[in-house]
Formats: structure tokens, sequence, C-alpha cells
């Protein structure tokens, strides 16, 4: 199975059922890789047809195989509203290593719910350092002191 980083830029959706009746939607994704979850900042009142244009970096391990893309809309006065999802099958990329933003079906109760569009980019393992730098020296636990 590969490995190394994976790079998905959230674009934008379009034609999501729309939740709010009274306003127009606070959309975000969550985006999940097996453990790693990540979220997109809140498009803030602009409905059913969002735009992030954001990347996200994912570890991708053995046995990954898809990405999910979570739609939801952000409320402040109850429980944030599922739109639906999309899951985004991985193997393409891991042989062009490379892919353009696509367009990929949301589906909330096995009904198609809009579209989102995404782009991913695949860098394995023997390219993680030359491409994102040493990965000890980000964040990891080298740069912790307990002094």
């Amino acid at each position: 199975m590969p490995r190394g980083m994976l790079e998905v830029l959230l674009v934008s959706a379009k034609g999501l059922d729309d939740t709010d009746f009274l306003s127009n939607m606070n959309t975000y994704a969550v985006l999940t890789c097996r453990t790693q979850e990540k979220n997109s900042s809140v498009a803030k009142g602009q409905g059913s047809s969002p735009e992030w244009n954001e990347t996200f970096l994912f570890t991708v391990s053995s046995g990954v195989t898809e990405i999910g893309i979570k739609i939801m809309d952000s409320d402040n006065f109850s429980i944030d509203d599922f739109v639906g999802e999309a899951i985004i099958p991985l193997e393409p990329v891991f042989v062009e290593e490379a892919m353009p933003p696509a367009a990929y079906n949301v589906v909330k109760d096995e009904r198609y719910r809009g579209e989102i569009r995404v782009g991913l980019k695949f860098v394995p393992q023997e390219n993680c350092k030359r491409e994102f730098g040493d990965a000890e020296n980000i964040g990891g636990w080298r740069e912790s002191s307990f002094d």
C-alpha cells in the first residue's frame, strides 16, 4: 500500500440542499482520512454554493483507500446540520500522483444532494522529505523540550 503525504484542495460545492429556511447556510467541511480529521473554515452566508479554496495535508499509511468529506451547516443556536457527504477513492491519485479539481457527488440518505470540487496530490514517502521538508523538525516531538 502507498505511504506518503496527501494534499487535498477543497475548492467549492454547488447545488447543495439548503438546510436553512430563513437565511443562507454557513457551510463547512469535515475531511477525514482514516483517523485524521480536519475542518475547513465556515463559508458564512454563501448558501448552497460555498467556496473555500483551502488546502489540507494528510499522512497516508497502509490501509488508506479513501477520504471522506462531510458537508455541515454551522448553526448558532442549535446543533450543526449534516448536509451530505462525499467519499473519494484514493487509488487514482496513488497511481497518477495528481488529480486536478473534479466534481464528486454529495450524498445523504443514499440520495444526491449536490456536488463538491476537490483536487488531490499524492507525494510517495520516498519523495516526502524533498517535497515537504524534514518532517522531524516541523512541529514534531524533537522540537519539544522539558527544560
